[in-house]
């Protein structure tokens, strides 16, 4: 029951009652393991921001990489695992590249943050963009400080858009970022894979918490390094006759 949690949670965050019925299984069996899981510090929860009265389970992966290289190392040396890079080079000229889709409400913080990062990370080898169900104006100018600052990324010339204005283009995937927007975030054409990366909007945290930013881009800038890997899979499954 815990593995088949582990890899409903590994692709993407899920409300309890998305997981009994993905799992098929009565509630109070599925949040049971829930905590087991918690307890061991492999599965995280944040309350939704769009029903207070619900919360969103992320699966650590890092914490599991840890755990399972500790555990081969523990029950023989000869199983020491090495973790492979964080961010694998997507191969080139093996088919088309995959397109990727940041949606949040506002497109004014995580899902340009999550845009630049894994343009960053896969040196240009995933088609990204991003769009917000109610724009605003402007990036949020510490957003645009984040990238600069910590990642050398310029998008200060950029602007947010809106979902209208990607309804007529495919993707291979599409990564919702905050809870809202994943609730009003339409259907797109063709055979299109659905995630959810639940993360707080660092803008309502207030002028009070100089971190939040940081937080939200070290967080999404981890999910992006998890993504590659997947990414660089169907890249090739794709690109095989």
């Amino acid at each position: 029951m815990r593995w088949r949690l582990m890899t409903e949670l590994a692709g993407s965050d899920h409300r309890v009652r998305e997981l009994v019925t993905r799992l098929g299984q009565p509630q109070n069996l599925v949040s049971y393991h829930l905590r087991l899981l918690r307890d061991g510090g492999l599965v995280t929860a944040t309350r939704s921001s769009a029903d207070r009265r619900d919360s969103y389970y992320h699966l650590d992966l890092d914490r599991c990489a840890h755990e399972l290289a500790g555990s081969g190392t523990a029950l023989h040396p000869a199983l020491r695992t090495s973790r492979p890079p964080s961010d694998p080079p997507l191969a080139r000229g093996s088919g088309r590249p995959p397109s990727v889709l940041f949606v949040c409400t506002g497109n004014s913080a995580r899902s340009p943050v999550a845009e630049a990062l894994l343009t960053l990370r896969s040196v240009g080898g995933v088609r990204t963009t991003s769009a917000g169900s109610r724009p605003k104006e402007h990036l949020h100018p510490d957003a645009v400080r984040v990238l600069r600052e910590r990642f050398d990324v310029d998008v200060s010339s950029q602007r947010p858009r809106h979902l209208d204005d990607v309804a007529d283009k495919s993707f291979d995937l599409v990564i919702t970022l905050c809870d809202k927007a994943r609730e009003v975030c339409p259907e797109f054409s063709g055979p299109v894979r659905r995630m959810h990366w639940s993360i707080p909007d660092p803008a309502a945290a207030g002028p009070q918490d100089d971190a939040a930013f940081e937080r939200a881009a070290h967080d999404i800038d981890t999910r992006v390094g998890h993504l590659l890997p997947v990414l660089a899979a169907t890249e090739h499954r794709e690109g095989e006759p």
